[in-house]
């Protein structure tokens, strides 16, 4: 990749000492292990928007599509100045060319889904709130990956968040570097089989849309080809889409591995399937067997090396 990752955060997550009680949620898998692969773009909406440490705490108020923040206790209203703030913000990370953003949980501010927001009146919250700067952030760039610090402790959402935002920054390097139609195809090629573990229909898809590539006015081609990717990677990937793509990688080696080889890469892919081990298991073995028998095709596909091994993405079981 031509430089590093730029990814959002909420200044909170790193350390920083911004919240609303002058303390912080430090998540060290985030600041440290993802923190060595990203350069951090910290985001403290509520100081931004002119609220000291400490502060009273806000809450989201009204109509769960356009709320309005206010003091817990005050009632004083801070909406306008959040607004004013945050299209300010908005405008200087459009610039950053951003990978993807890291929220955090439930807060009204930054909270990515599920926050309450109060009727008015009082009364009971709903829970279907999104922060009032995560939500303009989303409606702004609806096409960034962006989860919380506490989804990100689910495994599987782990793993499909990250490989979506190092597949982000793959894309804007090709951009960057070379946009053309033979470096979409390239681009398409090198990862068909990344996109067959999340969805083999988005995989034909995008399939028939590069196919038909060179028909296609140029941005128009590069718009819809990005939106039915990003579309596809959020949809996560399985054991039974795993192991499909095992076995079709495994395929390649038809000619190449003798009975041993071929018995033990079955054997794994089947341990696998019966969650007896991790991912990385197979695919380090199939890695072996891709440089062994100089599979140049297999070499370049993404699926086989999608994140840095120091993530430990495909570690667990």
């Amino acid at each position: 990749m031509s430089d590093s990752i730029k990814l959002g955060i909420s200044a909170c997550l790193l350390g920083q000492e911004v919240r609303y009680n002058g303390g912080h949620q430090l998540d060290r898998y985030l600041a440290d292990t993802v923190g060595a692969f990203v350069e951090y773009v910290p985001v403290c909406p509520e100081v931004g928007a002119g609220m000291g440490i400490p502060r009273e705490p806000v809450r989201l108020v009204g109509d769960v599509r356009n709320p309005r923040i206010v003091g817990r206790k005050s009632g004083e209203d801070w909406t306008g100045r959040m607004r004013a703030w945050a299209e300010k913000e908005l405008d200087r990370l459009e610039q950053l060319n951003l990978c993807g953003f890291v929220f955090k949980a439930k807060s009204p501010s930054s909270g990515m889904a599920r926050v309450k927001v109060y009727p008015p009146e009082g009364g009971q919250p709903r829970y279907d709130g999104r922060g009032f700067f995560a939500g303009m952030f989303q409606d702004r760039f609806p096409l960034l990956p962006v989860e919380d610090d506490g989804r990100l402790h689910d495994a599987g959402l782990r793993e499909n968040f990250l490989t979506r935002i190092f597949t982000m920054k793959r894309w804007r390097d090709m951009v960057g570097e070379k946009r053309t139609t033979g470096a979409l195809v390239d681009f398409h090629t090198r990862h068909k089989l990344l996109l067959m573990a999340c969805s083999v229909e988005a995989y034909r898809r995008l399939g028939k849309l590069v196919a038909h590539a060179r028909e296609m006015e140029q941005d128009a081609l590069f718009k819809s080809y990005l939106e039915q990717l990003l579309s596809a990677l959020k949809l996560r990937t399985t054991v039974k889409k795993n192991v499909n793509v095992l076995q079709h990688i495994l395929g390649y080696f038809k000619k190449d591995l003798g009975a041993d080889e071929k018995r033990e890469c079955l054997e794994l892919i089947d341990a696998y399937h019966k969650e007896l081990v991790p991912l990385i298991v197979p695919v380090t073995l199939l890695n072996h067997h891709v440089r062994k028998y100089g599979k140049d095709y297999l070499a370049k596909q993404v699926y086989l090396h999608p994140h840095p091994l120091e993530l430990r993405l495909r570690n667990h079981v």
